[in-house]
């Protein structure tokens, strides 16, 4: 019989109290004793060393030391290891190392199976136990373990396997966890131990790759048990090596086993997959609200490529270490395959949208649950309701459909809709809208410049809605993107302010209103900027804003949820929608403050100890907020750069025409839409609201806002902005008129509720409310008949340009080669405008009218059309000028002038206008570094996607998964 191999137990703790009576026991109760026992202690605080010296001081030969609290792993293993060569001068001392934690407890025969299987296979040098899940006993946790490509720890089992003896076969292995782990001594040693730059996760997969590499053998025994409770990675225990970031260092050691052992041929691919990884991790843990596991992936990442010498030095050390050469094939067959990570990005697709059909069930299931409850508490509905919510389950889905009055009616309101933008196919432009640009890279180039090579240069800031547009118009293109805008623009406010109104209705009767109250009040919105004659005036930016503020008046309902959880998260939502809206509509901005002010005003007075509380009045607050926030690259600049007006003024092409009160009233915007007597019904029908005692209090809440909308509309309508020409131009008053056209609608169909018991009312009553129900419901039919048939012949198309189609397009090819565009005469006044690349575009044309006039570039002008001036000509050139034209009609004395100027050579024209050429030609525009810009769009860029995490729902992220 062979005498058994001495073992020696390396014991390292760190505040392990809770655990360590346990692991004592079943070090003690070990079949098969072991010679001696290290114990290591780095810095416990709650007498873990004096609970490893009560317990096994009188039964097995004990050493202690202790190590300072931020002493790592590996440090500790080699301070054990020095005291096992200290006390063994006398003899070899222990062939085997049996490691364990502090949180590791063995089954009594785990050492003996163990050293069984080492008796059995002479030729393995590690082994490892079968993990299993402390406090649960049958959970799996790790038979073995590798890594992917990607530095995942891959241990072959599925999500919260049970043990069921399905793996117990001895197998040989990358590398087994250090908890269990026994370890030949003198393989350890030849190692260098564990790697001192892996101080808490990770070194047991790179020891197990080191020693694979070297030729040596691993395996996994399963009759050997030891029970582990994952402290330190389920953030158990906290300590000066890891503190909150434990996916941190998890992360940093998975990139750095990697780098450190992979093939010198392959690094650079695996460095740069390893960084695409990471950042597409960022993203994806961005997207399940793992905010702090984000930023640690990140910080990981930083970490190991900020100091490539650790690296280099790993990999030499391992060179060092191989010198008899690297047993490639092995390790080849140990990691992870290629195609694992791929596997997995497809479990996660499949898991995603499990999750996400198992939660709209569950929504659903709630929902009806909740119908139930209430039409429980009230009691039989109305006979009005029988007839619409009857079920057809026995009939197809197009006879469904076609016995369902309001889903017909809702088809026919789209397709007509559809009809009334009918004029968007091939692209759209006119009124206030300018045609898109060529290609979304003009867009981006705007929204990321500095300065623009507009007019003369100017550093007035790109218009907010310029980075939407750019990022919308990467899959589509500028022109069909506009297109698409102003075709589905109403069908999306329709869908939307469904929505809106439903939840009202709702939060005033358990029975909500009837889907033919719905569609009239989404109609009629979806029709407010159309009768308006935003479409047809291509005021774009009130058609796009009337498709978000339903949503964004639908976010904001979630300020009065019960919890305040979803209160923040309401106001996270309705932040970025008012950001969206103030960027199409920037006006919306003061007019959603003043309505928050307003409403917390009233809160503050009528519930003080409600809103003391910093979850009632924190969301609606940091709704305000978060368009500062995220478009702080458009205001702050231009606070500095002459561009404020733009803050108060629909984005566009202007100047439009003013806007009257009365105009407000019947909904129009001035000179504009539909007939005045469509609009001034819904005004009407608002204050007979009013009379329905019933919904009464609502209703003047509709009104309060309609009010306080008005309170910022009058200054708006009484002020004129000096830009635009010589009548200046007026404040937008597209959000003021959306906000009051929603705010009545709101209201009407709150007092509509009251139809459903006309039976209840006196008859004249009776008459009056069904007379109202019946202007109600025509109104919208007339403008929907009106915008299908008339109101798209509103939009003009654009003025014909007076520059030449050669001058226009040697200007669309270079920047530099700018023409300059001079009407009007000396004596009614000469005007300038300067035609750069392809013209005014989208976007544009807010800051070629907000530049402020520059003195010299006047000046230089000035010289040039009164008397010759020999060195105009130069200066233009250098301003990037290469052709003048001056637009019909043509003064004579200009032209003289132009033409005995030397510099200027006469080019050909269209008739009625005179041309000239710049000679010598302009070279390339100077750069600009505008650093402030970039630092804008960095807060910008890290602001929206962090606040889209802050609106998804929470999800919770189990470690142990």
């Amino acid at each position: 019989m062979s005498q058994q191999p001495e073992v020696a137990v390396l014991l390292v703790s760190h505040d392990g109290s809770s655990w360590l009576p346990a692991v004592l026991d079943g070090l003690i109760a070990q079949t098969t004793p072991p010679a001696r026992v290290v114990a290591v202690d780095t810095g416990s605080k709650d007498g873990s060393a004096d609970l490893v010296r009560a317990a096994l001081a009188d039964r097995l030969p004990l050493e202690q030391r202790s190590l300072a609290g931020d002493t790592g792993f590996p440090d500790a293993v080699a301070e054990g290891l020095l005291v096992l060569a200290e006390t063994g001068t006398e003899g070899p001392g222990p062939e085997w190392v049996w490691l364990l934690h502090d949180d590791a407890n063995p089954a009594p025969d785990a050492l003996a199976a163990l050293l069984a299987a080492a008796a059995a296979r002479p030729d393995a040098d590690i082994l490892g136990p079968k993990l299993r899940e402390w406090p649960s006993l049958r959970r799996l946790l790790e038979l073995g373990v590798t890594i992917s490509g990607t530095g995942r720890r891959e241990t072959g089992l599925e999500r919260g396997e049970y043990d069921q003896g399905q793996h117990d076969q001895v197998r040989e292995v990358l590398a087994v966890n250090s908890a269990g782990m026994l370890v030949r001594r003198q393989v350890l040693e030849d190692l260098g131990g564990f790697d001192a730059a892996l101080p808490i996760f990770g070194n047991d997969i790179d020891l197990g790759w080191r020693a694979a590499a070297a030729g040596r053998t691993t395996l996994v025994v399963p009759d050997a048990v030891v029970f582990h409770a994952e402290a330190a990675h389920r953030g158990i225990r906290r300590t000066p090596l890891t503190g909150r970031h434990i996916h941190f260092q998890e992360r940093r050691a998975a990139l750095f086993t990697l780098l450190a052992n992979g093939r010198g041929a392959t690094l650079p691919l695996q460095l740069l997959r390893l960084t695409l990884g990471s950042l597409l991790r960022v993203l994806g843990l961005l997207g399940v609200r793992a905010v702090g596991e984000a930023l640690d992936e990140l910080a990981a990442l930083v970490s190991v490529l900020r100091h490539p010498g650790q690296v280099r030095a790993a990999r030499r050390a391992r060179r060092a270490a191989a010198s008899g050469g690297t047993d490639r094939a092995r390790v080849r067959r140990l990691l992870a395959p290629w195609w694992l990570p791929y596997r997995h990005g497809l479990d996660l697709a499949s898991d995603l949208v499990a999750a996400a059909t198992n939660q709209a069930a569950d929504v659903a299931e709630r929902r009806r649950i909740a119908a139930a409850e209430r039409d429980a508490a009230a009691g039989p509905p109305p006979a009005r309701h029988r007839d619409e919510d009857e079920d057809f389950a026995d009939t197809g889905i197009v006879v469904r459909f076609l016995t369902n009055p309001v889903a017909v009616a809702t088809a026919v309101t789209v397709l007509a809709l559809l009809i009334g933008v009918r004029d968007v196919v091939g692209g759209i432009a006119g009124g206030a809208l300018s045609p898109a640009p060529g290609n979304v890279g003009e867009w981006w180039a705007l929204h990321l410049e500095g300065r623009h090579p507009i007019g003369f240069g100017s550093d007035v800031p790109a218009p907010p809605y310029v980075l939407p547009l750019a990022v919308l118009g990467l899959p589509f293109g500028p022109s069909l993107l506009m297109s698409l805008l102003m075709a589905f623009a109403a069908p999306l406010g329709l869908w939307g302010a469904w929505r809106f109104l439903r939840v009202v209705a709702r939060l005033v009767t358990p029975y909500g209103a009837p889907r033919w109250l719905l569609l009239w009040g989404s109609l009629t919105w979806a029709l407010v900027p159309l009768v308006a004659g935003a479409w047809g005036g291509g005021r774009w930016g009130i058609v796009v804003a009337a498709a978000v503020l339903p949503w964004l008046a639908h976010a904001a309902l979630g300020f009065a949820d019960p919890d305040p959880g979803h209160r923040w998260r309401a106001g996270w939502r309705t932040g970025l929608a008012l950001a969206l809206l103030t960027a199409v509509a920037p006006p919306a901005w003061l007019v959603v403050t003043l309505l928050v002010a307003v409403l917390l005003g009233l809160a503050v007075r009528l519930l003080p100890s409600e809103v003391g509380d910093r979850s009632v009045w924190g969301p609606p607050v940091a709704a305000l907020v978060v368009p500062l926030l995220v478009l702080l690259p458009w205001w702050l600049p231009a606070l500095f750069e002459g561009g404020l007006a733009g803050t108060v003024l629909d984005v566009g092409r202007w100047p439009t025409a003013a806007t009257s009160g009365w105009d407000l009233l019947a909904g129009r915007l001035g000179g504009l839409g539909a007939p005045a007597a469509v609009g001034l019904v819904l005004p009407v029908l608002a204050v007979l609201a009013l009379l329905p005692r019933a919904t009464r209090i609502p209703v003047v809440v509709c009104w309060l806002v309609a009010a306080v909308t008005a309170v910022v509309g009058v200054p708006l309508a009484v002020t004129t902005i000096d830009i635009a020409g010589p009548v200046g131009q007026q404040p937008g008053l597209g959000a003021v008129l959306l906000v009051l056209q929603g705010a009545w609608i709101t209201a009407i169909l709150l007092g509509g509720l009251s139809l459903h018991h006309l039976g209840d009312r006196p008859k004249p009553a009776q008459a009056a409310l069904a007379l109202s129900g019946v202007a109600g419901l025509v109104a919208p039919l007339v403008g929907l008949v009106w915008f299908a048939g008339w109101g798209a012949e509103e939009l003009d198309d654009p003025a014909p340009s007076d520059v030449p189609v050669y001058m226009a397009q040697r200007a669309e090819r270079a920047e530099q080669d700018g023409v300059l565009v001079l009407r009007g005469s000396t004596d009614a006044g000469l005007r300038y405008d300067v035609h750069r690349g392809d013209g005014p575009t989208v976007g544009e044309d807010e800051i070629a009218a907000l530049t402020p006039e520059d003195e010299q570039v006047t000046s230089t002008i000035r010289s040039l059309v009164t008397s010759p001036d020999p060195d105009a000509a130069a200066r233009l050139a250098d301003l990037g000028i290469l052709y003048i034209v001056q637009a019909a009609p043509a003064d004579g004395s200009v032209a003289a002038s132009l033409d005995a100027t030397a510099g200027l050579v006469q080019a050909s024209s269209e008739r009625g206008t005179r041309a000239w050429q710049v000679s010598p030609e302009p070279g390339p525009l100077p750069s600009h570094h505008a650093w402030l810009r970039w630092l804008l769009l960095l807060v910008q860029a890290v602001a929206i996607p962090v606040l889209v995490v802050l609106c998804l729902p929470p999800l919770r992220r189990n470690r142990d998964e």
